[in-house]
């Protein structure tokens, strides 16, 4: 049913309706609003037959969701920036022993300093955890997520975290359609856990691995994540032949089909990316935007048949590999077909606005020849203070 609400809650009753049978809580800015709606719920028995724990931490919210998994239960928890951070022990125990978990990620900075705004420095410093990763470009595809992410976290036997940018989506109010109980009933199957610890047949989790089978252990969860590409795929399309709208998927292409540039992108920048180019194009100017929505697994085959014949990529980076580059960036590269020039900008960190005009610019100055100060260039930057502040260093003895 369409109708006005925030992201947060529009969420919270998306993941209700999926029927978590455990639900931890730990409260942190922007994702607290999704835990306290999911309290109400159960508070007011809408969602029954679920145990609502508040727990001591974002470590405690991972870890109770890892026993109530492998006790054979569908879960569910949220966290974001520091909170991601805390649970990082706990992350890689839950892919590795192929829980089937879902987690929301509201996306915020990482300090230091302290910064409780959106961009995507948290989701990404975790991107190797053995974790599905997918992005959402809206609160619309945020809620549709969920519903997927469930039902892909159980086919494969993995965690999927469902990240949706902090505030600019978390907070907002808009016109969103919750899927009805029924539908999510048809579309999401009973949970029916591939492996759960059961006291009248004894086994044993978490074992240590020794060298002896370490690397294979760690070669098929590798494949696992590959295999998963296609499942990814296969719940899109029937998420689409259910729901009737376009939602999840690898990657989300717009005017990409002749575009002589194409802005790479990731979360709620690609509505503002799409805007942009509509712009460009009254202007003549043939650009393009790919989303990337599956992050983890990496697209890689897709990204790259998505971008042949394409010119010039710009990726729009959110999150820093300090000492290095863009994160996002270096998978492009290392994915773009030969001939495809990339190049990379920082724009958006901590909150910092990524307007449709500051794209636009982006555009039409690679397309006159701009090049980036180095592999990486903060296209936002204001060089006054940085400059400044770098030259006082230097003269420090």
């Amino acid at each position: 049913m369409r109708r006005q609400v925030e992201g947060s809650k529009a969420v919270a009753e998306t993941v209700a309706r999926c029927r978590p049978a455990v639900v931890a809580a730990y409260p942190i800015s922007p994702q607290t609003h999704i835990v306290e709606r999911l309290s109400e719920l159960v508070t007011a028995g809408e969602l029954d037959s679920c145990e609502y724990l508040m727990v001591e931490s974002e470590f405690g919210a991972l870890s109770a969701c890892i026993g109530a998994s492998a006790a054979g239960g569908r879960t569910y928890t949220a966290t974001a920036s520091q909170g991601l951070l805390f649970m990082a022990e706990a992350l890689p125990n839950a892919s590795g022993l192929g829980l089937p978990i879902v987690m929301t990620v509201a996306n915020r900075a990482i300090g230091a300093p302290i910064n409780i705004w959106n961009d995507h420095s948290d989701a990404l410093s975790q991107r190797d955890a053995g974790w599905l990763q997918l992005f959402a470009s809206s609160n619309q595809e945020a809620v549709d997520l969920h519903v997927q992410a469930f039902a892909l976290a159980e086919r494969l036997s993995l965690p999927v975290m469902v990240c949706m940018d902090g505030f600019v989506l978390t907070h907002a109010m808009e016109e969103i359609d919750i899927p009805e109980q029924d539908e999510v009933d048809a579309f999401l199957p009973e949970f029916r856990p591939r492996q759960w610890l059961d006291p009248d047949h004894p086994v044993t989790i978490g074992a240590m691995v020794g060298p002896d089978a370490f690397t294979e252990v760690k070669y098929l969860m590798a494949q696992r994540q590959l295999r998963a590409l296609d499942t990814v795929d296969q719940v899109a399309a029937e998420f689409r032949g259910v729901f009737d709208r376009d939602s999840g998927g690898l990657l989300r292409p717009y005017r990409t089909e002749d575009a002589d540039v194409v802005l790479v992108v990731m979360g709620s920048v690609w509505g503002t990316a799409a805007d942009a180019v509509d712009q460009l194009r009254k202007d003549d100017i043939r650009a393009g935007v790919l989303g990337v929505t599956c992050y983890r697994p990496w697209p890689s085959g897709e990204l790259h048949d998505a971008l042949l014949g394409v010119p010039t990529v710009v990726v729009v980076n959110r999150a820093l590999a300090l000492g290095s580059g863009g994160v996002l960036g270096q998978d492009v590269r290392v994915t773009a077909p030969a001939g495809t020039e990339v190049r990379e900008v920082v724009m958006g960190l901590g909150g910092r606005p990524v307007a449709r005009s500051g794209l636009v610019d982006l555009v039409i100055d690679v397309l006159d020849g701009w090049e980036p100060a180095g592999v990486l260039d903060f296209r936002d930057l204001d060089e006054a203070v940085a400059h400044h502040e770098l030259a006082k260093e230097e003269a420090q003895p």
